[in-house]
């Protein structure tokens, strides 16, 4: 039995090197793909930049389109699930002011995507 534990051990010590080195060659996330300088200029792009790409690329901020409710909501809800620190509330007042005036609600586009045979004409 002592013989088939070190075995089964070896085999699994082996097996976590192995993947180890495979994750250690994984290309990670870097928001140095991205400069604050590629998006709209406007008060509070710096700050708005950095606090966002701490995790996730600014693109996707970019796509978006909400209003300062949703966008405030937005972060909230990265606070409460995803472990986000709280921004200090004048920080959020300056990355609020920005997302709000540089990526606003945008109307759907006429006559594009799926629309339900039954909805209004």
């Amino acid at each position: 039995m002592r013989k088939t534990m070190t075995a089964a051990s070896l085999a699994l010590a082996a097996t976590l090197c192995v993947f180890g080195a495979t994750l250690a060659q994984q290309p990670q996330f870097a928001p140095g793909d991205e400069a604050p300088e590629d998006y709209p200029s406007g008060p509070g792009r710096d700050d708005t930049f950095y606090a966002c790409t701490a995790c996730h690329g600014f693109k996707l901020i970019a796509q978006q389109g909400m209003t300062r409710r949703q966008w405030e909501d937005s972060i909230q809800l990265m606070v409460e699930k995803h472990n986000m620190p709280a921004l200090p509330d004048k920080e959020q007042k300056v990355v609020l002011d920005y997302l709000e005036a540089t990526f606003p609600p945008r109307a759907p586009a006429a006559g594009r995507g799926w629309r339900s045979p039954l909805a209004p004409r």
